[in-house]
């Protein structure tokens, strides 16, 4: 991670707008203003096409590359651009061979994308398993992990339970198997030991708040030179930099290393988009946004406290990031969500749980309305 000066989160934090209230970064992150001012400049350079003016856009890019590396400690030749988490995880999914972990509590993305492979392929074979309490802890892999099994995929941050992963623990418990991390839920504001990973992949609309059709692909040398690029298309491969007609005849190979995993050229202004946002990240320093994440979570663990809801993610701050999960009693729930509505709160329900999940621009206007959204839904008869 680049050096950040200390006035770096008051600066970035001034960057965003979004209306107090809103609690689901976890779904959406809205991009800040030089996020928008990038993707809307850029826009003006495409909507105009003056001479001479295009082919510069193509350089945002190397420059998210080289943004990705920082962030994450895998060197530059080793990152590639990617629109999406899901399709990352593609890539990674249909490039395996053999057996692989996977938890059926992962985002649909991942289970989708190992089902996908599996059914098309055959090449890889899931290796599903339900760990306790949603959790994918290195003990819950121990009792799983078979001498057949070669890879192992993990949400840094899982995204019903807000449980963060012990990677370290992790990788000691994988050993030479592939270490595989879904980042969506965390980067950006956890301060994660990414390089013990072996593929990370993460979209950029969440906690980074990119905007949507923004990502990256990660790969240790290793994975680069197993994983198969089976979605490997003309921009990916060296001779795409020559005249289409020159190898319509003999479809070139892909190229070797992260490059090889695109499917078409990326999205000059996303990538633009991306690397303004790890470059803001990377001025206010991760720890230092975890720092005020964990805050503004504690805050919203007490607000619960208070009124007797109770709390199902983790409390402890080495096993959370942004995410709050409240369980109401089953016949409460509406009350619960109807309360938090009322008082123009934006969060996520889902499966009987209300999720919050705030970031280190969550105003105390935030925290006071989700108290009295509380508050109201405590004296709410039963």
């Amino acid at each position: 991670m680049t050096r950040h000066d200390p006035e770096g989160l008051a600066d970035v934090i001034r960057q965003f707008d979004e209306d107090d209230g809103y609690l689901d970064f976890a779904s959406l992150g809205p991009p800040g203003r030089a996020v928008l001012d990038e993707r809307r400049e850029l826009s003006e350079v495409v909507g105009r096409a003056r001479f001479g003016a295009i082919d510069p856009l193509y350089a945002a890019t190397d420059r998210l590359e080289s943004a990705v590396a920082d962030a994450t400690g895998f060197s530059r030749g080793n990152v590639v651009f990617q629109p999406s988490t899901s399709s990352g995880m593609m890539h990674t999914m249909f490039g395996l061979t053999g057996q692989v972990a996977v938890s059926r509590g992962e985002y649909p993305s991942t289970t989708t994308a190992a089902a996908r492979a599996s059914e098309s392929l055959a090449a890889m074979t899931p290796l599903w398993f339900d760990p306790a309490h949603g959790r994918v802890t290195p003990g819950a892999l121990r009792d799983v992990l078979t001498p057949d099994c070669r890879a192992v995929v993990v949400s840094v941050v899982d995204y019903r339970t807000g449980y963060l992963a012990d990677l370290e623990g992790i990788r000691q418990i994988v050993g030479d198997r592939l270490l595989i991390v879904d980042a969506v839920q965390g980067f950006g504001v956890v301060d994660a030991p990414w390089t013990v990973a072996d593929i990370v992949v993460s979209g950029g609309q969440k906690w980074l708040r990119a905007g949507w059709g923004t990502g990256f692909m990660a790969l240790s040398d290793r994975a680069a030179e197993t994983l198969v690029p089976v979605f490997s298309g003309f921009d990916a491969a060296h001779a795409s930099s020559l005249e289409p007609d020159a190898v319509a005849d003999a479809p070139p190979a892909p190229r070797r290393g992260a490059g090889a995993f695109m499917t078409g050229m990326p999205d000059p202004l996303a990538a633009a988009a991306l690397a303004t946002s790890l470059e803001l990240t990377a001025r206010a320093g991760v720890a230092a946004i975890n720092s005020a994440v964990a805050e503004r979570v504690s805050q919203l663990i007490d607000a619960a406290d208070e009124v007797g809801l109770e709390v199902v993610s983790p409390r402890a701050t080495t096993e959370r990031a942004g995410i709050v999960v409240l369980a109401p009693p089953e016949h409460r729930l509406t009350a619960l969500t109807a309360a938090l509505f009322n008082h123009g709160v934006t969060a996520t329900a889902r499966g009987g749980t209300v999720r919050l999940s705030a970031h280190a621009s969550t105003s105390a206007v935030t925290l006071d309305l989700v108290r009295d959204a509380l508050g109201d839904y405590a004296a709410t008869p039963e």
